[in-house]
């Protein structure tokens, strides 16, 4: 293994510094707007003068430090190890055994594809509740990419001595796969379309505009919104309307730009994701991580066909922001099946489902109208006679409880456990038997009454895990669930006992 120290490419140093000017724009926004944009029009006040000197010179401070972190950075490959030297003022070493390197994420973006290079982020097994990359190369070539890539896997299956020589000739060639999913313009669309991407426009918007709580003149905009509305609901409505528009329009157009030829590829015992127009990513998920797979409806996408497909990942930081991974962010149901069946032959895809009994679809609805009767009343009395709408709720919950009690069900065999429920999207859950962490039941007094009990199962999810309810389920089928898991359970302590 080559014990060559290996620099970045230069662009780091702008990429650094575009970073860090990046967390830095809205402060700077702020102090600039609070200060004042073009100064005292007093030709002898140099405050301005002088700000505008203290800005160049943070500018100038950043871009510097960012091509220092550039000219101290170093990596390079001993006994086994991708070792890392780096630090602006106080030079760090980290040293990251290949053998526990889980995946290697890579990200194109609009600094990278002009001269072909990559950013690489390294996750490792344990990965941090932070969920931060274990290690992060801002900008390298693809072919050292890929040449991290082979000295991980040379590390990890111990190839011969013979081999090495001959493998490290050429070990870039590599078949390109066939894709087993690509989201078509379509499918992007309908996903913009049927997401909470309005949702997150209008907060991304507020936070934004909390930056500037100090100088935004509240109460003149106050009394601006109340002569507007004196002209009239429709001119109001047809505002609401226009920026209701535009907050859909920018949600189509984030979803293109993030979800810009999405494809899945299986190559290595590991799936590829490969998205991004403007920044292409390129993420890589180990089978061996993956503990549940989930299929949700939402009941728009139901009603349409769709559904999204996610995977829960254990440990690591994967996700970036979560430990649920999108496999697939929307497909048509029809067409889930053959697609999972490819990546996970072992799993059985069509089950026919258990259903919980009929006589516990009162345990649904029974705390919603608990908590609701009391609310109810007190708006209807407050808010006499608008307030009587709440009542409503009551024939809504009731009808939600019916709609969650025929949905319920679970599926066993001899390897996997399927279960389905909904809050209200429609979720249907696949988890083998081994990467079950967990089983717990569990019967209230009401519940045993009705001869009825809950299971609980909980398996790996990021640094932390993933509960998944079967509720309200026979009490016969409860024990017959227990009696599936226990045996693999004690398999599993006899072989952890020490020999005598």
């Amino acid at each position: 293994m080559s014990k060559e120290k290996y620099k970045l490419h230069p662009i780091s140093a702008v990429i650094n510094f575009v970073k860090v000017l990046k967390d830095m724009i809205i402060p700077f926004i702020v102090v600039i707007a609070v200060n004042g944009f073009g100064g005292s029009e007093d030709s002898g006040d140099w405050s301005s003068y002088i700000m505008y000197g203290i800005y160049t010179i943070v500018l100038i401070f950043l871009l510097v430090s960012g091509i220092i972190k550039w000219k101290r950075f170093r990596y390079w490959f001993e006994d086994e190890e991708l070792r890392i030297e780096y630090g602006l003022f106080v030079k760090k070493k980290r040293y990251i055994p290949f053998e526990r390197i889980q995946s290697l994420n890579y990200t194109e973006g609009i600094f990278h594809r002009p001269f072909g290079l990559v950013k690489v982020k390294v996750e490792t097994a344990g990965g941090g509740a932070t969920k931060e990359a274990d290690a992060e190369l801002t900008a390298i070539t693809k072919v050292a990419a890929e040449q991290i890539k082979y000295e991980m896997l040379h590390a990890k299956n111990k190839l011969p001595e013979e081999l090495e020589e001959s493998l490290e000739v050429q070990p870039l060639v590599k078949e390109e796969k066939r894709p087993i999913f690509k989201m078509s313009g379509k499918d992007l669309f309908i996903l913009a379309s049927t997401s909470g991407g309005v949702g997150v426009f209008f907060s991304g918007l507020a936070v934004f505009v909390s930056q500037f709580s100090n100088v935004i003149p509240y109460e003149a905009i106050y009394e601006e919104i109340v002569v507007f509305i004196r002209f009239g609901a429709l001119i109001v409505a047809l505002v609401v309307f226009v920026v209701l528009l535009i907050a859909w329009i920018v949600s189509v157009v984030l979803t293109f730009i993030n979800y810009y030829e999405f494809t899945i590829v299986v190559e290595d015992e590991e799936i590829i994701i490969t998205r991004g127009l403007l920044e292409k990513k390129k993420v890589t998920i180990p089978l061996s991580r993956i503990q549940g797979i989930r299929v949700v409806e939402n009941p728009l996408r139901q009603l349409m066909g769709y559904a999204a497909v996610i995977v829960d990942s254990a440990g690591g930081s994967l996700a970036e922001k979560d430990e649920k991974i999108r496999l697939i962010p929307l497909i048509k149901k029809e067409k889930i099946t053959p697609i999972l069946e490819e990546i996970f032959p072992e799993l059985q895809f069509n089950p026919a489902l258990t259903k919980v009994p009929r006589r516990s679809r009162r345990f649904f609805y029974r705390l919603d109208f608990i908590w609701m009767i009391p609310v109810a009343a007190a708006v209807s009395y407050f808010f006499f006679p608008f307030g009587l709408f709440s009542l409503l709720l009551f024939p809504l919950s009731y009808g939600l409880g019916i709609w969650q009690q025929k949905t319920a069900g679970f599926y066993m065999n001899e390897r996997q456990l399927v279960i389905q429920y909904r809050l209200f999207s429609k979720t249907r859950v696949w988890m083998e038997k081994k990467r079950i962490q967990s089983m717990t039941e569990r019967t209230t007094i009401f519940q045993k009454r009705a001869d009825v009990s809950s299971i609980i199962t909980t398996i790996k999810s990021g640094v932390t895990g993933a509960s998944t309810i079967i509720p309200h389920i026979d009490k016969s089928d409860a024990e017959m669930l227990f009696d599936w898991y226990e045996p693999y359970r004690k398999t599993n302590i006899e072989k952890e006992q020490p020999l005598d």
